[in-house]
């Protein structure tokens, strides 16, 4: 760590036993984020500012004007540029010594799988459950540990995976078929995905440098209309098709 780096990162240097050790940790660290929307957003912003080294981002959308209103990340001046491109720009923006990797394209289960063998975390900024279910999958199968976001309306969750330890995304929904969950069409109140992906951007924090508790299960629940915070305990599911064995 440089003496810049060192006066970047005084705050969270100085906090009571995380230091420059947790610091050089989160410097080495490589976070895939899949996703880099409304969630996407905070999580990507909020790694880069605290020092995490390398940001892989995965998004195949392109800006769109709609977005504007949640994906923060995002400016009026990059509508029409994929996302993966808007974003790294911002993040450039935030701290030029991030290493900002961009990936405008669906990633194949194999391509998945290789990123995760790079990577010391990854963060589901999704906005569907196929996508979900696939990379919880993939999160267990290479034994990564996976911050898991959602939103919808005035809902917010998340929930961490840490494979072999706990349970993982597909315990807690077992019989779901991929619901709608289009806010285009059940709406989002714009700081709810700011909430929750700062969440996220927390929680991989903590699982890289193994300060604090993580969520490990637990599902974090948040509802911006009444301001009402729970945490819900999540077995693990001995039936389980992804991490039962």
């Amino acid at each position: 760590m440089n003496s810049e780096q060192g006066l970047r990162y005084q705050r969270q240097i100085m906090l009571p036993h995380f230091g420059i050790s947790n610091q050089q940790k989160l410097l080495q660290a490589r976070a895939l984020i899949i996703g880099v929307g409304g969630l996407g957003s905070p999580v990507a912003m909020y790694l880069a500012a605290a020092g995490v080294g390398t940001l892989v981002l995965v998004d195949f959308d392109h800006v769109d004007i709609s977005n504007l209103q949640r994906q923060i990340i995002h400016r009026h001046t990059t509508i029409g540029t994929p996302k993966v491109i808007s974003a790294k720009h911002t993040l450039l923006g935030i701290n030029p010594d991030c290493n900002v990797i961009t990936k405008d394209y669906r990633l194949t289960p194999e391509e998945l799988e290789t990123e995760l063998k790079q990577a010391n975390v990854a963060l589901d900024c999704s906005d569907n459950f196929s996508t979900r279910f696939a990379l919880n999958r993939a999160c267990v199968q290479v034994g990564i540990p996976l911050v898991a976001g959602a939103v919808g309306q005035w809902d917010g969750q998340v929930m961490t995976v840490l494979p072999g330890l706990g349970p993982c995304y597909q315990c807690l929904y077992p019989n779901i078929n991929d619901p709608s969950t289009d806010c285009s069409r059940a709406g989002l109140l714009a700081p709810t995905p700011g909430v929750i992906g700062s969440l996220q951007a927390l929680q991989a924090i903590q699982v890289l440098t193994n300060y604090g508790e993580s969520l490990a299960g637990k599902l974090l629940l948040f509802n911006a209309l009444n301001m009402s915070w729970r945490t819900l305990t999540v077995p693990r599911d001995p039936a389980c098709v992804i991490c039962s064995n």
